[in-house]
Protein backbone atom coordinates (compact mmCIF):
# COMPACT_ATOMS: atom_id res chain seq x y z
CA UNK A 1 0.00 0.00 0.00
CA UNK A 2 1.08 3.72 -0.86
CA UNK A 3 1.86 5.50 2.18
CA UNK A 4 -1.65 7.58 3.39
CA UNK A 5 -0.08 11.43 3.20
CA UNK A 6 -3.00 13.05 4.60
CA UNK A 7 -5.14 12.73 8.15
CA UNK A 8 -7.45 10.02 7.02
CA UNK A 9 -10.45 7.97 8.69
CA UNK A 10 -10.00 4.30 8.29
CA UNK A 11 -13.23 1.39 7.89
CA UNK A 12 -11.78 -1.99 7.87
CA UNK A 13 -14.30 -4.21 6.90
CA UNK A 14 -15.85 -4.62 2.95
CA UNK A 15 -19.05 -6.49 4.17
CA UNK A 16 -22.52 -4.73 4.67
CA UNK A 17 -21.69 -2.89 8.00
CA UNK A 18 -18.23 -1.56 6.59
CA UNK A 19 -20.13 0.06 3.26
CA UNK A 20 -22.14 1.85 5.40
CA UNK A 21 -20.22 3.32 7.13
CA UNK A 22 -17.84 4.38 5.07
CA UNK A 23 -21.27 5.78 3.24
CA UNK A 24 -22.49 7.52 6.61
CA UNK A 25 -18.93 9.08 6.90
CA UNK A 26 -18.59 9.96 3.25
CA UNK A 27 -21.85 11.61 3.87
CA UNK A 28 -21.05 13.31 6.42
CA UNK A 29 -18.16 15.13 5.08
CA UNK A 30 -15.10 13.48 7.35
CA UNK A 31 -12.07 13.39 5.17
CA UNK A 32 -10.89 11.37 3.45
CA UNK A 33 -12.35 7.95 3.85
CA UNK A 34 -9.89 4.65 3.38
CA UNK A 35 -11.82 1.07 3.48
CA UNK A 36 -9.56 -2.19 4.01
CA UNK A 37 -10.26 -5.54 3.39
CA UNK A 38 -8.50 -8.66 3.52
CA UNK A 39 -9.47 -10.56 0.28
CA UNK A 40 -9.81 -9.28 -3.21
CA UNK A 41 -12.88 -7.75 -3.60
CA UNK A 42 -15.67 -6.65 -0.81
CA UNK A 43 -18.48 -7.76 -0.38
CA UNK A 44 -17.78 -11.58 -0.77
CA UNK A 45 -20.26 -12.59 2.14
CA UNK A 46 -23.16 -10.37 1.10
CA UNK A 47 -22.88 -11.86 -2.59
CA UNK A 48 -22.87 -15.64 -1.32
CA UNK A 49 -25.79 -15.03 0.90
CA UNK A 50 -28.20 -13.27 -2.38
CA UNK A 51 -26.85 -16.10 -4.60
CA UNK A 52 -30.86 -17.10 -3.31
CA UNK A 53 -31.82 -13.82 -3.76
CA UNK A 54 -30.71 -11.22 -1.87
CA UNK A 55 -33.35 -10.90 1.05
CA UNK A 56 -32.69 -7.05 2.13
CA UNK A 57 -34.83 -6.66 5.02
CA UNK A 58 -38.36 -7.15 5.63
CA UNK A 59 -41.79 -6.15 5.74
CA UNK A 60 -42.91 -6.99 9.82
CA UNK A 61 -44.09 -3.98 11.69
CA UNK A 62 -41.33 -2.09 13.50
CA UNK A 63 -42.24 -3.36 17.06
CA UNK A 64 -42.36 -7.30 15.21
CA UNK A 65 -39.39 -6.28 13.67
CA UNK A 66 -37.49 -5.53 16.80
CA UNK A 67 -38.66 -8.17 19.07
CA UNK A 68 -36.77 -10.29 16.68
CA UNK A 69 -33.23 -9.49 18.00
CA UNK A 70 -34.09 -10.78 21.33
CA UNK A 71 -32.22 -9.91 24.44
CA UNK A 72 -30.82 -6.96 22.09
CA UNK A 73 -34.01 -5.67 20.74
CA UNK A 74 -33.73 -1.92 23.02
CA UNK A 75 -29.97 -1.81 21.24
CA UNK A 76 -31.14 -2.68 17.67
CA UNK A 77 -34.10 -0.32 18.18
CA UNK A 78 -31.97 2.49 18.82
CA UNK A 79 -29.85 1.73 15.48
CA UNK A 80 -33.32 1.32 13.62
CA UNK A 81 -33.58 4.90 14.57
CA UNK A 82 -30.96 5.50 11.81
CA UNK A 83 -31.72 3.11 9.21
CA UNK A 84 -35.17 1.08 9.28
CA UNK A 85 -37.23 -0.85 6.64
CA UNK A 86 -38.80 1.93 4.86
CA UNK A 87 -35.13 3.84 4.70
CA UNK A 88 -33.40 0.22 3.49
CA UNK A 89 -35.90 0.09 0.69
CA UNK A 90 -35.40 3.87 -0.01
CA UNK A 91 -31.57 3.81 -0.16
CA UNK A 92 -32.02 0.86 -2.39
CA UNK A 93 -33.60 2.71 -5.02
CA UNK A 94 -31.32 5.78 -4.45
CA UNK A 95 -29.31 3.41 -5.87
CA UNK A 96 -31.39 2.22 -8.86
CA UNK A 97 -32.34 -1.00 -7.31
CA UNK A 98 -36.31 -1.54 -7.07
CA UNK A 99 -37.87 -4.11 -4.03
CA UNK A 100 -40.50 -5.81 -4.03
CA UNK A 101 -42.14 -7.38 -0.67
CA UNK A 102 -42.75 -11.23 -1.28
CA UNK A 103 -45.33 -13.97 0.14
CA UNK A 104 -43.67 -14.20 3.00
CA UNK A 105 -42.90 -10.30 3.80
CA UNK A 106 -38.97 -10.69 3.14
CA UNK A 107 -38.22 -7.85 0.87
CA UNK A 108 -35.89 -8.66 -2.61
CA UNK A 109 -34.58 -6.82 -5.67
CA UNK A 110 -37.21 -6.83 -8.23
CA UNK A 111 -34.30 -9.08 -9.81
CA UNK A 112 -33.34 -10.74 -6.81
CA UNK A 113 -29.77 -10.30 -7.49
CA UNK A 114 -27.05 -8.76 -4.92
CA UNK A 115 -24.35 -8.22 -7.59
CA UNK A 116 -26.29 -5.00 -9.56
CA UNK A 117 -26.91 -3.39 -5.92
CA UNK A 118 -23.52 -4.23 -5.19
CA UNK A 119 -21.93 -2.50 -8.04
CA UNK A 120 -23.98 0.13 -7.42
CA UNK A 121 -23.03 1.14 -3.98
CA UNK A 122 -19.50 0.48 -4.76
CA UNK A 123 -19.80 3.24 -7.43
CA UNK A 124 -21.65 5.52 -5.06
CA UNK A 125 -18.53 4.65 -2.57
CA UNK A 126 -15.85 5.93 -5.33
CA UNK A 127 -17.84 8.75 -6.53
CA UNK A 128 -18.11 10.25 -3.05
CA UNK A 129 -13.76 9.63 -2.45
CA UNK A 130 -14.24 6.57 -0.49
CA UNK A 131 -10.29 4.80 -1.42
CA UNK A 132 -9.90 0.96 -1.20
CA UNK A 133 -7.57 -1.21 -0.23
CA UNK A 134 -7.76 -4.43 -1.03
CA UNK A 135 -5.80 -7.68 0.25
CA UNK A 136 -5.03 -6.03 3.64
CA UNK A 137 -5.35 -7.76 6.46
CA UNK A 138 -5.71 -6.45 9.97
CA UNK A 139 -3.30 -7.26 12.48
CA UNK A 140 -4.21 -5.00 15.16
CA UNK A 141 -2.68 -1.91 16.51
CA UNK A 142 1.16 -0.78 17.07
CA UNK A 143 2.17 0.41 20.26
CA UNK A 144 2.16 4.14 18.82
CA UNK A 145 -1.39 3.52 17.49
CA UNK A 146 -0.89 3.04 14.30
CA UNK A 147 -3.10 0.35 12.27
CA UNK A 148 -0.94 -2.73 11.37
CA UNK A 149 -1.87 -4.51 7.87
CA UNK A 150 -0.28 -7.80 6.18
CA UNK A 151 -0.03 -7.01 2.41
CA UNK A 152 0.93 -9.16 -0.45
CA UNK A 153 4.30 -6.65 -0.47
CA UNK A 154 4.57 -7.19 3.48
CA UNK A 155 3.10 -5.53 6.82
CA UNK A 156 2.60 -1.81 6.52
CA UNK A 157 1.08 0.69 8.80
CA UNK A 158 -0.75 3.78 8.84
CA UNK A 159 -2.09 6.05 11.03
CA UNK A 160 -5.53 6.66 11.56
CA UNK A 161 -7.83 9.66 12.71
CA UNK A 162 -10.53 7.35 13.67
CA UNK A 163 -11.30 3.94 13.01
CA UNK A 164 -14.43 1.62 12.58
CA UNK A 165 -13.86 -2.02 12.96
CA UNK A 166 -16.23 -3.83 10.75
CA UNK A 167 -14.80 -7.43 10.89
CA UNK A 168 -17.56 -10.20 10.80
CA UNK A 169 -18.09 -13.01 13.21
CA UNK A 170 -16.62 -16.59 12.57
CA UNK A 171 -19.25 -17.77 10.51
CA UNK A 172 -17.95 -18.56 6.51
CA UNK A 173 -14.48 -17.89 7.74
CA UNK A 174 -13.56 -18.75 3.52
CA UNK A 175 -15.21 -15.36 3.20
CA UNK A 176 -12.66 -13.79 5.11
CA UNK A 177 -14.79 -13.54 8.84
CA UNK A 178 -12.18 -15.72 10.62
CA UNK A 179 -12.64 -13.95 14.17
CA UNK A 180 -8.87 -13.15 13.97
CA UNK A 181 -9.61 -9.71 15.87
CA UNK A 182 -10.86 -11.20 18.98
CA UNK A 183 -7.42 -11.18 21.24
CA UNK A 184 -6.81 -7.52 19.86
CA UNK A 185 -10.30 -6.08 20.93
CA UNK A 186 -9.57 -7.62 24.41
CA UNK A 187 -6.07 -6.75 24.64
CA UNK A 188 -7.58 -3.18 23.91
CA UNK A 189 -9.92 -3.32 26.60
CA UNK A 190 -13.25 -4.45 25.10
CA UNK A 191 -15.16 -7.55 26.55
CA UNK A 192 -15.53 -10.15 24.24
CA UNK A 193 -18.24 -12.53 24.84
CA UNK A 194 -17.14 -16.55 23.19
CA UNK A 195 -18.33 -16.29 19.59
CA UNK A 196 -21.30 -19.40 18.59
CA UNK A 197 -22.71 -20.40 16.10
CA UNK A 198 -26.33 -18.75 14.74
CA UNK A 199 -28.50 -19.64 12.41
CA UNK A 200 -27.06 -22.77 12.14
CA UNK A 201 -28.09 -26.65 12.02
CA UNK A 202 -27.90 -29.56 14.63
CA UNK A 203 -26.50 -32.96 14.86
CA UNK A 204 -30.00 -35.22 16.38
CA UNK A 205 -28.48 -38.02 18.48
CA UNK A 206 -27.70 -40.79 18.25
CA UNK A 207 -27.50 -39.43 14.80
CA UNK A 208 -29.74 -40.78 11.48
CA UNK A 209 -29.39 -44.48 10.36
CA UNK A 210 -27.73 -44.87 6.84
CA UNK A 211 -30.89 -45.78 5.59
CA UNK A 212 -32.30 -42.25 6.20
CA UNK A 213 -29.45 -40.85 5.49
CA UNK A 214 -28.79 -42.54 2.08
CA UNK A 215 -32.26 -42.01 0.60
CA UNK A 216 -33.77 -38.59 2.53
CA UNK A 217 -30.77 -36.60 3.03
CA UNK A 218 -31.31 -33.52 1.58
CA UNK A 219 -35.11 -33.60 1.43
CA UNK A 220 -37.63 -30.67 2.51
CA UNK A 221 -39.85 -31.69 5.29
CA UNK A 222 -43.44 -29.31 5.27
CA UNK A 223 -45.63 -28.07 6.52
CA UNK A 224 -44.74 -28.90 10.16
CA UNK A 225 -44.79 -27.21 13.36
CA UNK A 226 -42.05 -27.31 15.16
CA UNK A 227 -42.52 -27.14 19.20
CA UNK A 228 -39.53 -26.52 21.62
CA UNK A 229 -40.50 -25.68 25.24
CA UNK A 230 -37.19 -24.93 26.09
CA UNK A 231 -37.77 -21.31 26.88
CA UNK A 232 -40.08 -19.12 28.28
CA UNK A 233 -41.68 -17.59 26.14
CA UNK A 234 -42.33 -21.14 24.49
CA UNK A 235 -40.85 -21.53 20.85
CA UNK A 236 -43.99 -22.71 18.42
CA UNK A 237 -44.09 -22.24 14.67
CA UNK A 238 -45.07 -23.68 11.20
CA UNK A 239 -42.42 -23.89 8.08
CA UNK A 240 -40.41 -26.04 6.80
CA UNK A 241 -37.24 -27.42 7.25
CA UNK A 242 -34.34 -29.94 5.63
CA UNK A 243 -33.07 -33.23 6.82
CA UNK A 244 -29.34 -33.31 6.61
CA UNK A 245 -27.02 -36.19 6.94
CA UNK A 246 -26.26 -35.10 10.49
CA UNK A 247 -29.75 -33.93 11.56
CA UNK A 248 -31.86 -31.24 10.50
CA UNK A 249 -31.27 -27.68 9.19
CA UNK A 250 -33.25 -25.11 7.24
CA UNK A 251 -35.30 -21.68 7.83
CA UNK A 252 -37.62 -23.37 10.39
CA UNK A 253 -35.06 -24.83 12.57
CA UNK A 254 -32.65 -21.38 12.20
CA UNK A 255 -35.65 -19.15 13.39
CA UNK A 256 -35.48 -21.59 17.11
CA UNK A 257 -31.31 -22.14 16.84
CA UNK A 258 -30.45 -19.78 19.43
CA UNK A 259 -33.00 -21.06 21.87
CA UNK A 260 -31.78 -24.44 20.92
CA UNK A 261 -28.36 -23.69 21.46
CA UNK A 262 -28.34 -22.26 24.72
CA UNK A 263 -30.76 -25.09 25.81
CA UNK A 264 -27.67 -27.90 24.80
CA UNK A 265 -25.09 -25.47 25.91
CA UNK A 266 -26.92 -25.67 29.60
CA UNK A 267 -27.65 -29.16 29.81
CA UNK A 268 -26.04 -30.93 27.16
CA UNK A 269 -29.56 -32.37 24.58
CA UNK A 270 -32.40 -30.37 23.49
CA UNK A 271 -35.67 -31.90 22.52
CA UNK A 272 -37.85 -30.41 19.97
CA UNK A 273 -41.45 -32.12 18.99
CA UNK A 274 -42.58 -31.59 15.28
CA UNK A 275 -46.48 -31.79 14.48
CA UNK A 276 -46.23 -33.88 10.80
CA UNK A 277 -49.81 -32.75 10.08
CA UNK A 278 -50.34 -28.83 11.08
CA UNK A 279 -53.48 -28.90 8.93
CA UNK A 280 -55.47 -31.67 11.16
CA UNK A 281 -56.38 -31.90 14.53
CA UNK A 282 -55.01 -34.48 16.80
CA UNK A 283 -58.98 -36.14 17.45
CA UNK A 284 -58.87 -36.42 13.26
CA UNK A 285 -55.39 -38.01 13.29
CA UNK A 286 -56.59 -40.91 15.93
CA UNK A 287 -59.29 -41.36 14.23
CA UNK A 288 -57.59 -42.02 10.62
CA UNK A 289 -54.90 -44.02 11.92
CA UNK A 290 -57.33 -46.23 14.10
CA UNK A 291 -59.46 -46.93 10.88
CA UNK A 292 -58.85 -50.75 10.19
CA UNK A 293 -56.05 -51.17 7.30
CA UNK A 294 -56.79 -54.76 6.53
CA UNK A 295 -53.26 -55.90 4.88
CA UNK A 296 -52.47 -52.33 3.71
CA UNK A 297 -48.85 -51.81 4.82
CA UNK A 298 -48.72 -48.97 7.19
CA UNK A 299 -46.98 -46.62 5.09
CA UNK A 300 -50.01 -47.10 2.66
CA UNK A 301 -52.44 -46.79 5.23
CA UNK A 302 -50.90 -43.39 6.19
CA UNK A 303 -51.10 -42.18 2.85
CA UNK A 304 -54.58 -42.79 2.05
CA UNK A 305 -56.09 -41.55 5.39
CA UNK A 306 -53.90 -38.59 5.92
CA UNK A 307 -52.13 -37.89 2.74
CA UNK A 308 -49.19 -38.50 5.25
CA UNK A 309 -45.75 -39.89 3.14
CA UNK A 310 -42.39 -39.74 2.09
CA UNK A 311 -39.86 -38.13 4.55
CA UNK A 312 -42.33 -37.03 7.28
CA UNK A 313 -43.60 -41.24 7.72
CA UNK A 314 -39.83 -42.14 7.01
CA UNK A 315 -39.34 -40.03 10.16
CA UNK A 316 -41.66 -41.98 12.14
CA UNK A 317 -40.34 -45.00 11.11
CA UNK A 318 -36.58 -43.91 11.81
CA UNK A 319 -38.01 -42.66 15.71
CA UNK A 320 -40.38 -44.56 16.66
CA UNK A 321 -40.06 -48.75 18.35
CA UNK A 322 -41.83 -50.90 16.98
CA UNK A 323 -44.45 -51.28 19.68
CA UNK A 324 -45.51 -47.59 19.04
CA UNK A 325 -45.58 -47.92 15.44
CA UNK A 326 -48.27 -50.72 15.86
CA UNK A 327 -49.91 -48.96 18.44
CA UNK A 328 -52.42 -45.97 16.95
CA UNK A 329 -53.14 -44.22 19.91
CA UNK A 330 -49.01 -43.75 20.42
CA UNK A 331 -48.35 -43.34 16.70
CA UNK A 332 -51.23 -40.94 16.29
CA UNK A 333 -50.26 -39.30 19.20
CA UNK A 334 -46.37 -39.30 17.39
CA UNK A 335 -47.38 -37.43 14.24
CA UNK A 336 -48.85 -34.26 15.94
CA UNK A 337 -45.37 -34.85 18.60
CA UNK A 338 -42.95 -36.41 17.43
CA UNK A 339 -39.69 -35.87 19.55
CA UNK A 340 -36.19 -35.36 18.01
CA UNK A 341 -33.20 -35.08 20.39
CA UNK A 342 -30.63 -32.49 19.19
CA UNK A 343 -27.24 -32.95 20.47
CA UNK A 344 -25.33 -30.08 19.44
CA UNK A 345 -24.91 -27.44 16.91
CA UNK A 346 -23.53 -27.94 13.86
CA UNK A 347 -19.77 -26.43 13.69
CA UNK A 348 -19.59 -22.44 13.43
CA UNK A 349 -17.89 -22.03 10.04
CA UNK A 350 -20.59 -24.06 8.81
CA UNK A 351 -23.63 -21.23 10.10
CA UNK A 352 -25.13 -18.66 8.62
CA UNK A 353 -24.46 -16.39 11.29
CA UNK A 354 -22.60 -15.94 14.76
CA UNK A 355 -23.79 -15.09 17.97
CA UNK A 356 -21.30 -13.19 20.99
CA UNK A 357 -18.66 -10.64 20.19
CA UNK A 358 -17.68 -7.21 21.42
CA UNK A 359 -20.56 -6.67 24.11
CA UNK A 360 -22.66 -3.60 23.74
CA UNK A 361 -21.29 -2.95 26.84
CA UNK A 362 -18.24 -2.17 25.95
CA UNK A 363 -19.36 0.63 23.60
CA UNK A 364 -21.09 3.98 23.96
CA UNK A 365 -24.42 4.79 21.86
CA UNK A 366 -22.66 5.43 19.00
CA UNK A 367 -20.84 2.06 18.71
CA UNK A 368 -17.46 3.73 20.26
CA UNK A 369 -14.78 1.37 22.36
CA UNK A 370 -15.09 3.08 25.40
CA UNK A 371 -11.67 1.95 26.28
CA UNK A 372 -10.34 3.01 23.48
CA UNK A 373 -11.68 6.38 22.19
CA UNK A 374 -11.99 6.95 18.42
CA UNK A 375 -12.36 2.96 17.40
CA UNK A 376 -16.17 2.03 16.31
CA UNK A 377 -17.15 -1.24 16.09
CA UNK A 378 -20.28 -2.50 13.52
CA UNK A 379 -22.17 -5.33 12.26
CA UNK A 380 -21.72 -8.94 12.89
CA UNK A 381 -18.84 -8.84 15.64
CA UNK A 382 -20.86 -7.17 18.15
CA UNK A 383 -22.67 -9.53 20.67
CA UNK A 384 -26.23 -9.74 18.91
CA UNK A 385 -28.09 -12.05 16.61
CA UNK A 386 -31.13 -12.14 14.74
CA UNK A 387 -33.01 -15.44 12.89
CA UNK A 388 -32.86 -14.75 8.68
CA UNK A 389 -35.70 -13.12 6.80
CA UNK A 390 -33.70 -9.84 6.15
CA UNK A 391 -33.29 -8.98 9.93
CA UNK A 392 -29.41 -10.06 9.52
CA UNK A 393 -28.54 -7.39 7.03
CA UNK A 394 -30.69 -5.14 7.98
CA UNK A 395 -28.95 -4.27 11.46
CA UNK A 396 -25.49 -4.93 10.08
CA UNK A 397 -26.18 -1.93 7.69
CA UNK A 398 -28.22 -0.21 10.67
CA UNK A 399 -25.09 -0.67 13.21
CA UNK A 400 -22.69 0.09 10.39
CA UNK A 401 -24.65 3.36 9.80
CA UNK A 402 -24.24 4.33 13.89
CA UNK A 403 -21.03 4.01 13.98
CA UNK A 404 -20.17 6.10 11.07
CA UNK A 405 -21.96 8.61 11.81
CA UNK A 406 -20.29 8.32 15.57
CA UNK A 407 -17.29 8.31 14.00
CA UNK A 408 -18.20 11.91 12.33
CA UNK A 409 -19.32 13.01 15.17
CA UNK A 410 -16.09 12.26 16.88
CA UNK A 411 -14.08 14.02 14.76
CA UNK A 412 -16.16 16.99 14.84
CA UNK A 413 -17.32 16.46 10.78
CA UNK A 414 -19.90 18.46 9.46
CA UNK A 415 -23.52 17.87 9.32
CA UNK A 416 -24.95 14.94 6.89
CA UNK A 417 -25.16 15.86 3.06
CA UNK A 418 -28.11 13.19 3.29
CA UNK A 419 -28.26 9.47 2.35
CA UNK A 420 -29.49 9.96 -1.32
Amino acid sequence: MSEIAEPFVAVIGGGPAGLMAAEALADAGAAPVHLFDAMPSVGRKFLLAGKGGLNLTHSESLPGFVARYGARAAQAAAWLEHFDPDAARAWAQGLGIQTFIGTSGRVFPTDMKAAPLLRAWLQRLRGRGVAFHMRHRWLGWREDGALRFATPLGETAVQARATVLALGGASWPRLGSDAAWVPWLREAGAEVAPLVPANCGFEVAPGWSAHLRDKFAGAPIKPVVLRFDGIEPKFERQGEFVLSEYGIEGSLVYAASAAIREAIAGHGSATITLDLLPGHDTARVAREVAHPRGARSLSSHLKSRLGLAGTKVALLHELLPRDALADPARLAAAIKALPIVLAAPRPIAEAISSAGGVRLESLDEHLMLRARPGVFCAGEMLDWEAPTGGYLLQASMASGRVAGQGAALWLGAAGPRGAG
